[in-house]
């Protein structure tokens, strides 16, 4: 059985999280990616995760200016994460409990990769 190691996409994209959500959607128009990993302010604080969704539910609706709004403020933090030899099939419990479309891989504190909703159905 396949491993968060063997699907994991392991170029991700991470953001300070004093970036303006501007500069978060910039960087995800020119990476082609639909989420930011955040990066961690220090070895002793957690991820944190910023997605189209965030930006669309918690900026756009509420015609707040991209500009004005800092990634910090919508970001999810803490993450759910995995470690790299959970296997696929707890990845994919574990994401359809929590509501999870990706999940970073975390190991030794350090990140490893993200998995996706869309790279355990490709692993298939």
């Amino acid at each position: 059985m396949a491993m968060a190691q063997d699907l994991m996409t392991t170029d991700v994209v991470t953001i300070d999280g004093t970036a303006t959500v501007r500069e978060a959607i910039d960087m995800m128009k020119a990476e082609g990616v639909r989420c930011l990993v955040v990066e961690r302010r220090d070895a002793e604080d957690a991820y944190g995760i910023v997605t189209q969704r965030d930006i669309a539910y918690n900026v756009i609706a509420w015609d707040r200016d991209p500009n004005d709004v800092q990634v910090h403020e919508i970001m999810s933090k803490p993450l759910v994460i995995v470690n790299r030899h959970l296997d696929i099939r707890h990845i994919a419990r574990l994401m359809a409990n929590m509501g999870l479309s990706r999940a970073p891989v975390i190991f030794d504190g350090e990140l490893q990769g993200i998995v996706s909703v869309s790279d355990i159905i490709a692993a298939l």
